[in-house]
């Protein structure tokens, strides 16, 4: 790789350079033009960037930049099981080309295999809280004194409850180390963890909090509540997506769902913190090679996956809170690509979806579920183009005249439409949600509702209360 390429002017050495160049690597992206540089001069930094910018890159590589030249000892506290073993497996992937390892560390595995697997010969640990901070207390780690401590994903540990375990943590580490600290968001608690683990650090905050997200399309469907699951399998086959993300609030809902898709004839898998760490891991795996197209997940569970080809992503209930939003919403548009987040709204949730979601009600594109007959048509049409623009085969003409002999043309035709269209069916009632018109009707009750609210006036037709009150 030549230095006068735009990794080659961050200040990293031309073994990790190689490294670079060996993942694919073209373009730094913007917090890793900011941060690589900071990392590598010595400066503890604090990192605001969303998720899918390539954070993780943004320290691995500097980190083993430092590492290869003077023995640097490094310690990644993630999240989550999945992030730390997304992270390890990043970390290794550009560690391969200086001889670099690092092992994961996390709770649902055996203490023991981890141990061996740090004891083996790891010059960095990437850790969940927990785990870590059972290592640190048993004195499992007797000589660890990372210089370098990487906090990853920080306002995700806040949200699930590790604040304290973060700073127990920090008692064990030296006093004289480089800390960086990455994190989508900066509420008050993180900044305020910050100020104590921290010394005169470098602020990075990159843009792309919105900009990110332009590049994924927000689509709002408004069911009545019994429709849920008849609205997600109509929009999944209206969709076709290469893979989604459909997220619940519960882990009991994640497993229904996931049955009730299983006996509709779906290939899905569910993910949430109540399976074992192996099923886990093959969940996660079978995602990823493209074995399941469609993930049924938890908040926790979903959190720091890291598969670039996911097209889409389905809120079947609204998440709790606005970063739950942004963090669900980021597993798709990743990596440059574009992507679609479907959330699926009840006219009783018409409000609280908008303050979630961060929208206005007049802001809020409300679309009707497309009809069973909208999306037989769509389909259609899809198996005209991929007819028309299909190469012909000097093999597909020497069968034609074959079948010439016993067939029609139009019979030929048929025949083999019907062969195409055989595992093609869809099902299900002909209307799912509110019409079109009833979304207008909706839409032109709650703006009397808020002119009520507002302005004190009489308030809308009773025909309008009673139709969407309960619903």
């Amino acid at each position: 790789m030549k230095q006068s390429t735009p990794f080659g002017l961050l200040g990293l050495n031309q073994d990790i350079l190689l490294a670079v160049e060996a993942a694919g690597f073209t373009q730094p992206s913007p917090i890793q033009q900011q941060a690589i540089p900071a990392v590598l001069e010595g400066h503890d930094v604090i990192a605001q960037a969303q998720t899918g910018t390539g954070k993780t890159a943004a320290f691995c590589l500097p980190a083993l930049d430092k590492m290869k030249k003077t023995g640097t000892t490094l310690l990644i506290i993630v999240p989550t099981r999945e992030l730390a073993q997304q992270v390890s497996e990043e970390f290794n992937r550009f560690g391969r080309q200086v001889d670099l390892k690092a092992v994961a560390i996390y709770g649902g595995q055996s203490i023991s295999v981890q141990m061996k697997k740090v004891r083996a010969g790891a010059q960095a640990i990437v850790a969940t809280p927990g785990r870590l901070l059972d290592f640190l207390r048993s004195k499992k780690l007797p000589q660890f004194a990372p210089s370098l401590v990487v906090l990853d994903e920080a306002d995700e540990m806040l949200d699930m409850g590790f604040l304290e375990d973060i700073q127990r943590i920090f008692e064990f580490l030296p006093k004289k180390r480089q800390t960086l600290f990455f994190s989508a968001t900066m509420p008050k608690p993180i900044k305020q963890l910050a100020e104590q683990i921290l010394s005169k650090p470098v602020m990075i905050k990159t843009k792309p909090e919105t900009k990110n997200q332009e590049s994924i399309e927000q689509i709002h469907y408004l069911v009545r509540d019994g429709e849920r699951e008849a609205a997600l399998i109509r929009l999944i086959d209206s969709h076709s997506p290469v893979k989604a993300i459909v997220f619940c609030r519960t882990k009991k809902e994640v497993d229904g769902l996931s049955n009730y898709l299983l006996g509709q004839g779906h290939s899905v898998r569910p993910l949430h913190g109540d399976m074992e760490q192996k099923q886990r891991q093959d969940t996660i795996h079978a995602f990823k090679q493209g074995r399941c197209k469609l993930l049924i997940a938890t908040d926790i569970a979903g959190r720091g996956l890291d598969v670039p080809d996911v097209s889409h992503v389905f809120n079947f209930h609204i998440p709790f809170t606005k970063e739950g939003h942004t963090h669900r919403i980021g597993r798709t548009g990743r990596a440059g690509r574009s992507g679609i987040a479907i959330t699926l709204i009840t006219p009783a949730e018409f409000n609280k979806a908008g303050r979630i979601l961060n929208l206005k009600s007049h802001e809020m594109k409300l679309s009707p579920i497309p009809t069973l007959s909208e999306v037989k048509a769509g389909r259609h049409q899809k198996f005209v183009d991929q007819i028309k623009d299909r190469t012909i085969e000097e093999a597909s003409k020497e069968l034609y005249q074959q079948l010439e002999q016993t067939m029609k043309p139009e019979q030929i035709g048929i025949h083999l439409l019907s062969m195409l269209l055989e595992n093609d069916k869809i099902s299900g009632p002909e209307k799912i949600g509110l019409s079109p018109k009833e979304i207008e009707e909706f839409r032109i009750f709650r703006s009397h509702r808020g002119e009520r609210r507002n302005k004190k006036k009489s308030s809308p037709k009773k025909y309008h209360r009673k139709k969407f009150a309960k619903r």
